[in-house]
């Protein structure tokens, strides 16, 4: 009888030594977390290795294109029809028409998960992100100011963000629509709108999601999920990357 007992007893002091061994583990890793001024602190050089911007969308191998299951939860964006055609025919020319071949901003979400680095720089009333690619600035405010009333279609929108724990919930309009959210010709009108998420998975390490709102060109909102990681290699700086195409023939005209 006493054996019985000093047994159950043994395997509540163990199981109690395991859940407080787990806690004191996740307090550990939280503390491992950079924050500024109790925040998450964002701050350093970002990249993902998905192929996330040949295709959102699951995909097999093509030309010049990786296989990939995307990043779109669901799998499939959903376009309304007369978007669909233009999003195929957007596909077919991509060779050429991409935006990003023509080195301009890449837009919101495009510049996160497009394969360049990015860096951030944090403050408490603000996070700048500067990105490798044509070095694009876009600023994400925390500061509690609303978006402008009077409005232009940006680049990059405008970004208002606020804090929900340790998760950063940004909050972006105001776009142009002159950007496409992957080289497969995926793409958005001026009422894009987007909430995205940025949350640490641990030190070096975001997951980022946002959901895509535009009832110009879907039937319904939809999201993706990427992770980026920190780079940590000695000395990584971001370099310039002017990447853009020319027709050869218009700045060598042939001769007559």
């Amino acid at each position: 009888m006493n054996t019985l007992l000093i047994t159950k007893s043994s395997k509540s002091a163990v199981s109690l030594g395991l859940l407080l061994a787990f806690s004191f583990s996740a307090v550990a890793t939280d503390k491992k977390i950079p924050r500024l001024g109790g925040k998450p602190d964002f701050s350093g050089i970002w990249q993902t290795t998905s192929a996330a911007d040949y295709d959102l969308e699951p995909h097999s191998n093509r030309k010049n294109t990786p296989p990939s299951a995307g990043i779109v939860e669901g799998g499939s964006i959903p376009y309304l029809p007369e978007a669909f055609a233009k999003k195929q025919k957007n596909f077919e020319t991509s060779a050429t028409l991409d935006p990003a071949l023509k080195g301009y901003t890449l837009g919101v979400p495009r510049s996160v998960y497009y394969p360049e680095p990015f860096q951030i720089f944090q403050r408490k009333q603000d996070l700048t992100l500067v990105h490798q690619l044509g070095h694009s600035v876009r600023t994400i405010y925390t500061n509690g100011t609303p978006h402008p009333e009077d409005a232009n279609d940006w680049w990059l929108g405008d970004s208002r963000g606020h804090w929900e724990g340790d998760t950063l919930v940004v909050d972006a309009k105001h776009f142009n629509d002159k950007t496409w959210l992957d080289k497969a010709g995926n793409f958005h009108s001026d009422a894009l709108h987007v909430v995205e998420k940025w949350a640490f998975l641990d030190a070096n390490t975001i997951e980022y999601k946002a959901t895509i709102e535009d009832p110009k060109v879907y039937s319904r909102p939809w999201n993706i999920d990427v992770i980026l990681y920190r780079h940590r290699e000695k000395d990584f700086q971001l370099i310039e990357d002017y990447r853009f195409t020319l027709d050869y023939d218009e700045f060598y005209p042939p001769k007559q």
